[in-house]
């Protein structure tokens, strides 16, 4: 049996509080959250292994080295924002320098690693314009460019998916009928990427894909659970087989 592939996925993690008024009393408590979980379920007896980084752990501890990034066939950013990786802790806290992450994935990628990102409030240029991927080395590496400001799409009416390129690998297998999407970050086509799948009544880049020689990026602009994947996705015949798919194309060469 063959060694399984490392992927790190980074994200999908948010803590959350809230306030409590009974009365004359009130208290507070915060409620930790895993967006991953059903992610990483369906990918529990395929060839790969998962390794995920929270958005809490990935501030301090995503490699500072490329080499250290290089175990992985692919790395996974969802629903992380671009401040998560630059600002760490040392700078944060203590006015130090440290390198820069986001060029550190772009070497990554450069020396043959393979990126994807998958949408939310903190990917590409997010909620308020918050998740900055725009004009970063990572934005670079992608088969689409950001938005300057909020790129967020709200369609709680449900957003069709339309796949236009059948025949690319992402979409060998999946059922021709796709549950609706509940919104997805609107992003522009890069002119060297193909498009596999859109979303919504303009039609936006759902799916895209990138081969960059000994590299490939791709991107899912929706998100990867709650809120924007409605539970009908976790459902459907093709949950599994889609995200196989994305790592099956992102970690093979020629």
């Amino acid at each position: 049996m063959s060694e399984k592939k490392k992927i790190l996925l980074v994200g999908e993690s948010w803590i959350s509080s809230a306030s409590h008024a009974k009365g004359f009393d009130q208290f507070f408590t915060t409620t930790a959250h895993n967006g991953a979980v059903n992610f990483l379920k369906a990918m529990s007896d395929t060839a790969y292994d998962i390794t995920h980084m929270p958005s809490e752990i990935a501030q301090s501890q995503f490699p500072a080295k490329a080499e250290d990034l290089a175990q992985y066939a692919a790395i996974i950013l969802s629903d992380v924002g671009a401040n998560t990786l630059l600002i760490h802790p040392d700078t944060w806290l203590h006015s130090k320098t440290f390198p820069n992450r986001l060029k550190v994935i772009a070497e990554y990628v450069k020396n043959g690693g393979s990126i994807m990102m998958v949408g939310g409030y903190l990917s590409f240029q997010g909620v308020n314009g918050q998740a900055r991927y725009r004009n970063t080395p990572v934005e670079k590496l992608l088969p689409v460019t950001c938005l300057p400001y909020d790129d967020r799409q709200e369609t709680p009416e449900g957003s069709a998916v339309k796949v236009v390129s059948a025949t690319h690998p992402v979409a060998s297998g999946l059922p021709d009928t796709w549950p609706v999407l509940l919104g997805y970050n609107e992003v522009v086509l890069h002119p060297d990427a193909t498009l596999v799948a859109t979303v919504g009544e303009d039609d936006h880049p759902l799916i895209a894909a990138r081969d960059m020689g000994n590299s490939r990026s791709l991107v899912w602009t929706s998100d990867m659970s709650a809120h924007w994947m409605p539970d009908d996705y976790l459902a459907w015949p093709g949950y599994r087989t889609l995200w196989v798919n994305c790592l099956d194309w992102l970690t093979t060469r020629g």
